[in-house]
């Protein structure tokens, strides 16, 4: 159980608070998605009221650096001024038509010169539908059963990957939800993730089963953890020798890493991606896509189903494409890494100066500081070593960072995200507020066993 923070509701939060006694009377535990409700920190939620740039502002007026970016997606900022102006631009027209517009196409031309692995894509509405339908099509394609997936990789609330999941599964401890039957299950074999051994040992014994191997390039659900190139290489040697698909989860890395993903930087090519968050500018878009000759299997030019009232919705159109092309013209990646290296420096000299076991993980502008018990750290290269961290120190440092205006994930397995509007300076002032925060929870030992 996380240590219940020191109660501020009635000063600095006193809106915020009754805004969440408002919402759990109406809404399930309060929120709309269990990733915001501070259950891996304890405490209540904070409302926002608005945003702007790198800066997000409660409903009681309280100011934050925002390193959580709407969970990744406004990697511009809040407000970038070309997706307002391309937003309003749609909104003039109409919002919905249930009907093809050109935007579509044009968006989905933008994505596959970005992402060279993609030769025909179709745009959804949300991650877990684009996972959902790239599991279906790899089932369908090779007319096999059995998907493989990793430990702490979240791929969305479908039934039949949330086991072992990452994200707010992780950070609630309901990696197996109920409602989710053993025969939904059957056919997902779940592995560690970094482990090539296991993945090889598996394809011998079942690659004529094995339908695909569905992983974050770069994982971001159970805090970030990098994967080995012998990893990645298996994975893509294994299904090609096996008749498999390999689908990179590339919601939370695509356009975040490089604009063509983790799999750019990487240097892999999967057969299929899904893509989300970015890709819809901060509105409600996602997308699957990847090889012609198995994208070519979607209903209606093959027989897979997927449809989606909503998919390809224009105002989300609008976003995403601004957002591509701002990050086409404009990349910001170099910037990204600068202070990506910044932050991750000042959080590691803050936590030695304070004398905290930490192991932090950083690829361009996703981080995670893990908090470890024991006197060295220990590299986090997948779920068992991820699950070891100390989230009693988490939750302070948390909340810590939370009083001197700093907002970071409510959750020791999720990572932070970077965003074009930072500067140097708000990455000197985070790093300083980390330095007198983590020297306050070094007085104050862990509870965990």
């Amino acid at each position: 159980m996380k240590p219940t923070p020191p109660d501020r509701t009635a000063d600095r939060r006193r809106s915020s608070h009754a805004a969440f006694a408002r919402a759990r009377a109406v809404i399930p535990g309060g929120v709309n998605s269990p990733a915001r409700a501070f259950g891996g920190v304890g405490g209540e939620p904070i409302f926002f009221a608005s945003a702007q740039g790198q800066h997000l502002t409660d409903v009681d007026g309280n100011l934050y650096l925002d390193y959580i970016g709407s969970w990744g997606p406004m990697i511009l900022g809040h407000r970038h001024p070309r997706v307002v102006a391309a937003i309003g631009k749609s909104l003039a027209t109409g919002t919905s038509y249930g009907a093809p517009t050109e935007g579509e196409s044009k968006l989905a031309e933008l994505i596959i010169a970005c992402v060279p692995s993609i030769e025909k894509v179709r745009l959804v509405s949300s991650g877990t539908e684009a996972a959902m339908s790239a599991v279906r099509l790899a089932r369908g394609f090779t007319g096999r059963d059995v998907i493989v997936k990793f430990a702490g990789n979240y791929h969305g609330h479908v039934d039949s990957l949330l086991v072992a999941a990452g994200s707010s599964a992780a950070t609630l401890g309901v990696p197996n939800s109920p409602g989710i039957t053993a025969g939904t299950a059957r056919d997902t074999v779940v592995l560690e993730y970094n482990e090539p051994e296991e993945l090889e040992a598996l394809f011998r014994a079942r690659g004529g089963e094995i339908a695909a191997v569905l992983l974050e390039p770069v994982v971001g659900n159970m805090g970030l953890v990098v994967p080995s190139a012998e990893f990645l290489t298996a994975a893509r040697d294994l299904t090609r020798r096996h008749g498999a698909l390999l689908v990179c989860d590339e919601v939370m890395t695509g356009f975040r890493l490089a604009l063509g993903g983790a799999q750019q930087l990487l240097g892999i090519e999967p057969d299929l991606t899904t893509l989300g968050k970015i890709v819809g500018g901060g509105l409600p878009l996602a997308a699957y896509g990847g090889r012609a000759d198995v994208m070519d299997h979607v209903l209606p030019a093959g027989k897979v189903f997927q449809a989606g009232t909503l998919s390809g919705n224009p105002l989300a159109v609008a976003a995403g494409t601004a957002t591509l092309e701002q990050l086409r013209d404009h990349p910001p990646y170099a910037h990204l890494e600068r202070l990506g290296g910044r932050l991750e420096a000042g959080f590691r000299d803050a936590a030695a100066a304070a004398g905290i076991t930490a192991w932090i993980a950083r690829v361009g502008s996703m981080m995670t500081i893990f908090f470890q018990r024991g006197t060295s750290p220990v590299p986090v290269t997948g779920w068992r070593t991820a699950a070891a961290s100390d989230t009693d120190r988490y939750a302070a440092f948390f909340w810590g960072m939370i009083d001197r205006g700093v907002y970071l994930p409510c959750s020791q397995y999720e990572a932070l995200f970077i965003s074009a509007c930072h500067t140097e300076a708000d990455i000197d002032r985070t790093t300083a507020a980390a330095a007198a925060c983590l020297a306050d929870v070094a007085k104050q030992p862990s509870t965990a066993p």
